[in-house]
């Protein structure tokens, strides 16, 4: 009978996998900042610079997945290792690319080894914790990817302005090496269990191309309006096809390489699809915020970006707290609290307007960053809880991939929705601005100049549009948060996160 393993130090082992994590979640977002200077440097269009997230976003998106075949092929702890040193390694590489090809490659290849470490690190901290700690451990993991995004845009903003473009990459090394030499050497007394795996080339094959064909059309989409190209229309009827043929195989195949048959518990399934929809919800308001800050209310990115940071206070204040004393108490009511929370804060800026100080949108940041403090742990160990001991790594990377794609969805839909919307709301608004009605003629002949008159009236319909099509979109993100508390009561205790695959202890 094999025991729980505990590292010499706890301390030393939770920041080295808690510093990874936040590299790899903070360079998720720190370089969309950095994009417009990127192109110019290296010499090509804003539009063709995008390739650079996109790229990360496609080989992260394939490789989430397959978490759970290469913990059984590599074992958790030398995967953990590798994946950290590659990533820090191909941050160096991206670093000192000279031309965009090259960027885009190492961005893939960096995206690609960044899979596995969340889920991983997930794993790992939940294995090293007892039972009574687990929760502290998973509200640990929340903070940070709650913080890390938010921090990536003002970080990068400022390290470009300060420094030069390739730092947004460098300062990636000496955390990298970092932490993997402090879990390398606590967890080098953890003797992982490893298999060699059939690999299941049919399924990792259409994994790649699916997954890889729709992640490339969520994120140029909007780039490439939509069906109106031809690109998109192809790569999705590609994309299409390959899933199809994926979710059969998978579901049919033996040894498959996506363990789909995770669904089978109850608590997975509704965790997940609880965790996906609502990280949509929250994706979909952390993009749409500093966009209408900076396009309504004429902020800049640097202030859009302090306006947003309150989110991230309370989350941090709270996850001793939440770690603490959530378990305590029923944590689908947590949960709910955390949605209701969450709704609420939607409703509030679905009243927002166009003269709204920054006080006021930075009060409901920070209201707001309650419901996140206390929504992450209590799904993650919801979602987590019937799993067997050795489908931990497999089921995190599973629901981490799955919420990754539901952010995706949620930033094409949520930016086509504001966009359509508020070119209906514009068409509305100056439905009756003519010259025929004397209203119309006293007011512009006010303003002087004709043609200066006609131009200030449509830039004020379309600022218009644009909040009214914003005040939407959160309306509807309040529901969706409401309606997800029907969903994490179809769950089922006990919640209690399991050890992760154990090996022997000392």
């Amino acid at each position: 009978m094999t025991t729980q393993y505990r590292p010499p130090s706890m301390v030393l082992t939770t920041i080295g996998l808690s510093l990874a994590t936040f590299m790899q979640v903070l360079d998720t977002t720190i370089a969309n900042v950095s994009l417009p200077t990127i192109a110019g440097n290296l010499g090509v269009s804003v539009n063709q610079s995008t390739w650079v997230i996109t790229s990360f976003a496609v080989s992260m998106a394939i490789a989430l997945p397959l978490t759970g075949f290469l913990t059984r092929r590599f074992g958790e702890v030398k995967l953990f290792i590798w994946s950290t040193l590659l990533f820090a390694l191909t941050s160096f590489l991206c670093g000192v690319s000279q031309s965009m090809g090259m960027l885009i490659l190492f961005r893939a290849i960096q995206g690609a080894v960044a899979g596995p470490m969340y889920p991983i690190t997930q794993s790992l901290l939940i294995s090293i914790y007892p039972p009574a700690k687990r929760g502290m451990a998973l509200a640990l993991l929340a903070m940070v990817t709650v913080v890390a995004p938010i921090a990536g845009p003002i970080l990068g903003g400022w390290i470009t302005d300060n420094y030069s473009w390739p730092w947004i990459f460098f300062i990636n090394v000496p955390i990298g090496i970092f932490a993997s030499m402090v879990v390398a050497n606590q967890m080098r007394g953890r003797v992982d269990r490893t298999e060699r795996p059939r690999i299941d080339y049919v399924g990792l094959i259409t994994l790649i191309i699916g997954v890889g064909a729709l992640q490339v059309v969520l994120d140029k989409g909007n780039d490439e309006d939509w069906f109106n190209s031809t690109f998109i229309i192809v790569t999705s009827i590609v994309s299409a096809i390959a899933l199809a043929i994926f979710l059969i195989w998978e579901l049919t195949d033996k040894d498959p390489i996506v363990d789909l048959r995770l669904f089978r518990h109850r608590n997975f399934t509704y965790g997940t699809i609880a965790l996906v929809l609502a990280y949509a919800a929250f994706f979909a308001m952390s993009l749409l915020m500093p966009l209408w800050l900076q396009r309504n209310l004429g902020y800049t990115s640097t202030w859009a970006g302090f306006a947003t940071a309150p989110i991230g206070v309370l989350p941090v204040l709270l996850t001793f707290f939440v770690g603490k004393f959530a378990p305590k108490f029923d944590l689908r009511a947590v949960a709910s609290l955390a949605f209701i929370v969450l709704g609420v804060t939607c409703f509030m800026r679905s009243d927002f307007y166009i003269g709204i100080d920054f006080y006021h949108v930075a009060l409901v940041q920070l209201i707001q960053g309650l419901g996140v403090a206390l929504f992450f742990m209590p799904i993650l160990t919801i979602l987590l809880s019937d799993l067997q001991q050795n489908e931990i790594a497999a089921g995190s990377g599973l629901a981490t991939f799955l919420r990754t794609l539901g952010g995706s969805f949620s930033a094409s839909i949520t930016t086509l929705f504001w966009e359509r919307r508020a070119v209906s709301h514009h068409a509305q608004l100056v439905e009756h601005v003519t010259a025929y009605d004397p209203t119309t003629r006293a007011t512009m002949a006010s303003m002087g100049d004709p043609q200066t008159a006609a131009a200030l009236v449509n830039q004020m319909a379309t600022q218009q549009g644009y909040q009214i099509s914003f005040n939407e979109v959160f309306h509807v993100l309040g529901w969706i948060f409401v309606s997800l508390v029907l969903v994490i009561w179809l769950t089922r205790p006990p919640f209690i996160a399991k050890a992760g695959p154990a090996a022997g202890g000392h």
